[in-house]
């Protein structure tokens, strides 16, 4: 198995878990995460869209990792995904302060995966 393959496999697995963790309930998510004692409607929407994003996303990269032809754009994607939701989070870090740890977490991961990104796309087929 290429190691493009492989990482978009991967890619499609990880933002699952976590949109169905935000998605299939996210009042649960808030509270064991964030300790929400209530979740609102529209932050509950928030969730639930952020998660149908994941899943489409996610749903190319698994997809693309069976069409050669699609790999690098695909694992180019994953870069502009973690990286956009970097920059975010390093832009609340500024205006807001430090999120809880599980934010915290993300955003590691999010740093971390842009440059792995960069380099599974230079990698050979």
């Amino acid at each position: 198995m290429s190691i493009k393959k492989a990482y978009l496999i991967l890619a499609f697995a990880s933002v699952c878990v976590i949109a169905l963790l935000y998605g299939v309930a996210p009042e649960w998510f808030a509270q064991t995460f964030f300790g929400l004692p209530q979740l609102g409607r529209d932050f509950a929407h928030i969730l639930r869209a952020m998660a149908c994003l994941y899943l489409a996303l996610g749903s190319f990269w698994l997809y693309a990792a069976f069409k050669p032809h699609l790999r690098n754009i695909a694992v180019v994607t994953t870069a502009i995904f973690a990286g956009g939701l970097a920059v975010g989070r390093v832009l609340s870090l500024a205006l807001d302060g430090w999120p809880s740890p599980l934010l915290a977490f993300y955003l590691a991961i999010e740093i971390i995966l842009v440059p792995v990104a960069v380099w599974v796309f230079r990698r050979p087929e």
